[in-house]
């Protein structure tokens, strides 16, 4: 039984047996190991450390912001300490706070009234 030439001219001839088929495969093996090992290699040079970078800036800028907040803080805290300095500012948180009086006053306490029933 023959076959057709329309069916022969569609298969594949095949490969002459002196002809190794490992070699090609080995190509395509070694470079997709060269491509790996040359993509990891990548990311170690450049993605790492521009990641490194950029969370370094962010917790730069963290750090600039709560120094602005301490250094306000510290201005605050300097100016409320420089009234407390004060002999006025003393005698008033005395008055004040602890109903103290200097000698010869009288002090006054008002009591609210009862309420009503």
């Amino acid at each position: 039984m023959r076959r057709p030439w329309g069916r022969m001219a569609e298969r594949r001839p095949r490969r002459p047996v002196h002809e190794p088929a490992r070699p090609r495969r080995r190509g395509r093996v070694l470079l997709w190991g060269v491509l790996v090992v040359g993509g990891i290699a990548f990311l170690f040079a450049f993605v790492y450390p521009t990641r490194t970078w950029i969370q370094q800036r962010r917790d730069l800028n963290a750090a600039e912001q709560r120094l602005e907040v301490l250094q306000r803080s510290t201005q605050q805290l300097k100016q409320r300490n420089d009234r407390l300095d004060s002999d006025a500012e003393v005698e008033r948180r005395a008055r004040d706070d602890y109903g103290m009086v200097r000698p010869g006053e009288t002090a006054y306490v008002l009591v609210p009234a009862q309420p009503l029933p």
